[in-house]
């Protein structure tokens, strides 16, 4: 297996990249459209527990748009083969002082393009 291939890290980076500017702009109908449509997709939250794409969704229509500005860092994508990521981030909002993010994402192509399948986001003290 070929890890890390350079025009697949570009790509799931590419898909990275724009999740992350939907997330902080609360651009709901990008953010759903990166989760796969799946019953199987799973989400774990800071105070969620998210079975399927259902679940995803609705979640993301009922979260406030307020406090999600971010800053990034120390962000891990790792490729095996050309199809199957993971997405590594820390993060930190104005809104939570004191506290440091994470978030861990499982990213796999699919025809339609790249989706997360998995993810989790928690906070810890910094």
């Amino acid at each position: 297996m070929e890890i890390d291939l350079p025009e697949v890290v570009a790509e799931v980076r590419k898909a990275f990249n724009a999740y992350e500017v939907a997330l902080v702009t609360n651009d709901v109908d990008a953010l759903n459209t990166m989760f796969r449509d799946d019953p199987r997709t799973i989400r774990y939250g800071g105070g969620e527990n998210l079975y399927g794409y259902n679940e995803i969704k609705s979640f993301r229509v009922a979260r406030s748009p307020v406090g999600l500005g971010r800053t990034t860092s120390r962000t891990v994508i790792t490729t095996y083969g050309r199809e199957f990521a993971t997405a590594s981030t820390l993060y930190e909002r104005p809104s939570a002082a004191g506290k440091i993010g994470r978030q861990m994402q499982t990213w796999v192509k699919f025809p339609e393009g790249w989706r997360v399948v998995a993810a989790h986001v928690s906070m810890i003290d910094s």
